[in-house]
């Protein structure tokens, strides 16, 4: 499985925010939509960086004025990003060796989607549900 189907079977796109725009506009997005990563694009839709919960709350720990900045001050700049013919199992790899929860998804140069850990587990999981069914039916059918 590559992450052009994985993200044939999700719905919407991913939420982006522009760099100027400040961290309480950010933390407002991450409720409101109830998610932990929000992309950084510039005006071409072209991801400059990415800015998560854990990003802001860092940020909060070593500096009380964190929402008056803005996201471009405190996002990470250096954003693995992946194309829509990766494979599921590389990705989940990268993800598990740099210790990331969410690739941004580029084809062409433009944001297509973005790919969590939990899609990676849940691809996972159904591939492997499917795999236990066809043997319980091979199974079924030789005792028959």
């Amino acid at each position: 499985m590559n992450i052009a189907s994985l993200l044939a079977a999700k719905s919407g796109q991913p939420i982006t925010i522009r760099p100027e725009r400040s961290v309480r506009e950010a933390v407002a997005l991450l409720a409101r939509h109830n998610i932990g990563v929000l992309i950084v694009v510039n005006e071409a839709n072209v991801p400059v960086g990415i800015i998560s919960e854990r990003d802001i709350v860092r940020e909060a720990a070593r500096n009380e004025q964190v929402f008056g900045r803005t996201v471009g001050e405190i996002m990470t700049r250096d954003v693995i990003t992946g194309v829509p013919e990766d494979d599921l199992a590389s990705v989940a790899n990268v993800m598990t060796e740099k210790r990331i929860r969410h690739v941004p998804v580029v084809d062409k140069g433009r944001l297509v989607g973005i790919v969590s850990i939990g899609d990676v587990v849940k691809a996972q999981r159904d591939k492997y549900r499917g795999e236990v069914e066809t043997l319980e039916t091979q199974i079924l059918a030789d005792n028959n």
